[in-house]
């Protein structure tokens, strides 16, 4: 064989291979694309069928839908067309009832109108009737219609003035009762817990003698020792038949007090004569002032007020020797701060201020016989002068009403100052001054329409008037109680209160035989 032949032979083989190998995959792919037609037609089939089945669905879905909503309205039409004519109904039978009350309201004003004439022919005969019977009412009873009518508003008065009496009553005794207790333990209580001496003072001093050869040497040669002492004193000596006593006279207790002192060292010494006389008036003097300084500062520390400048001391302890109606007043000013200090403490207020207020309310009288002016205005001008506190000054002002109290405390020093001045023995008037103010009291009280008489007692402090029980009710003698202690407060000056007492009283008498 020839050498050429194989390469011949292996590229026949080699295309024969290429050829099958072709045909081969070919075959495959045509088998796998009709395969995948075939899949595809499939699907395409599968998904027209779906289509066609949703599409069923969707159409008899919407049939019943469509179904429902006609079912729907139709329903909401027959409940309309019910409802409507239910309405018709109703209206028509409205209708027929406004028929009705219409008939009946015209039958009504009918009758209305027929009675309102059959009412105005009444009235007519009622008037006429009225007109009839005033007439013969006036003529037997001999009044007007103007005099019955102010009859009638005489009685409607004195039935209000009795209602308003009542009232007032009812409401003072409750007021009162309340009001007085509620006093009544506060100064009960201020009063217990203050307790204080009292000294009487006059305008006189009565120095005693050893003998009566002592008056001669007292007045010495043609009266020069008398002067002198009178001169060096300002004291009057009163020197006569009262055995063994010497009599000291003067309104200034101050000065009252000096002569005492002088007098009693020199008869003591035995050496009278001028320049004897203005050395120990002169010690005298030095004395009341230590005597005065002391007396201040022991008043100041018993009180426990604090912080009072030096003069106002001093001016405090010169109230040792000054009294008023027979009451030492500087005892009373300790007793009133005690007694607003007390007050105070039982409502809350300024203890301090009350205590110290109450203290100087009498500052003025210690210079009062020097400077013009009411005690109260000096006493004020002093604590201003000394810078003491605004609420001071005013309390001073206000307690005897010169000015209206505006504080608590100015109110509180007023009632203490009231209740140490009315306290039973703190004061003496004079025998005539007094039995004036009870007559003239029983006068005010006897000046009042319907009373009968009237009685002035416990030392002025009441008046208990008789009313004529015919002439004055129950009702008019509460009015007439506010009537009287109204011109009491008027016209009369006294310390304290004064209790007005209203008495009525009816007794009927009659004998059995």
């Amino acid at each position: 064989m020839n050498w050429w032949l194989y390469p011949v032979i292996g590229i026949v083989a080699l295309l024969s291979g290429f050829l099958v190998g072709y045909a081969y995959r070919r075959n495959v792919a045509e088998a796998k694309v009709a395969k995948a037609e075939d899949a595809v037609k499939k699907l395409y089939d599968d998904a027209q069928r779906k289509a066609e089945e949703i599409k069923k669905e969707k159409i008899l879905e919407a049939k019943e839908e469509v179904f429902k909503i006609r079912s729907e309205a139709e329903r909401e039409n027959r409940e309309r067309r019910g409802e409507i004519q239910r309405n018709e109904r109703r209206i028509f039978q409205r209708e027929e009832i406004l028929d009705k009350k219409t008939d009946s309201l015209d039958k009504r004003e009918a009758a209305l109108a027929n009675r309102e004439a059959e009412i105005e022919g009444v009235e007519q005969s009622v008037k006429a009737l009225y007109d009839q019977q005033i007439h013969e009412l006036e003529k037997i009873s001999s009044l007007s219609m103007e005099d019955a009518r102010n009859m009638l508003l005489a009685n409607v008065e004195r039935e209000t003035r009795h209602e308003a009496a009542l009232l007032i009553r009812d409401i003072e005794s409750k007021t009162k009762e309340e009001a007085d207790k509620r006093a009544r333990n506060i100064i009960t209580l201020a009063i217990q817990r203050c307790a204080a001496d009292h000294v009487a003072e006059a305008t006189v001093s009565v120095v005693a003698l050893p003998n009566d050869d002592m008056k001669g040497r007292i007045i010495g040669r043609e009266g020069r020792n008398i002067r002198a002492l009178e001169t060096a004193t300002g004291v009057d000596l009163i020197i006569d038949d009262t055995p063994e006593a010497v009599i000291l006279s003067s309104f200034d207790p101050v000065r009252r007090e000096v002569a005492r002192i002088a007098l009693e060292k020199l008869i003591l010494d035995g050496r009278i004569h001028p320049t004897r006389i203005e050395e120990m008036v002169e010690k005298a003097r030095k004395e009341v002032d230590t005597t005065i300084r002391e007396a201040g500062e022991a008043a100041v520390l018993e009180v426990g007020v604090n912080g009072l400048h030096h003069e106002i001391v001093r001016y405090l302890g010169r109230m040792k020797y000054r009294t008023s109606y027979g009451q030492n007043v500087l005892r009373h000013s300790i007793e009133v701060a005690h007694l607003a200090g007390i007050m105070a403490a039982e409502l809350g207020a300024n203890v301090a201020l009350a205590k110290r207020a109450g203290l100087l309310h009498d500052l003025g009288k210690s210079i009062d016989h020097e400077v013009e002016g009411s005690h109260a205005q000096i006493g004020a001008d002093l604590a201003k002068k000394f810078r003491e506190n605004n609420a001071i000054i005013h309390a001073i002002m206000a307690h005897h009403g010169d000015v209206e109290p505006q504080t608590v405390e100015a109110i509180l020093v007023q009632a203490a100052d009231a209740i140490s001045a009315a306290r039973p023995g703190a004061r003496r008037e004079t025998l005539e001054s007094y039995i004036k103010r009870l007559e003239k009291l029983e006068e005010i009280a006897n000046s009042f329409d319907g009373v009968e008489t009237s009685f002035a007692i416990q030392a002025g402090r009441e008046i208990r008037i008789i009313v004529k029980p015919d002439r004055v009710n129950d009702s008019d003698t509460v009015i007439l109680a506010k009537d009287i202690a109204k011109r009491i407060e008027g016209e009369l000056e006294y310390p304290g209160q004064i209790k007005v007492s209203v008495i009525r009283e009816t007794r009927t008498v009659d004998y059995a035989k």
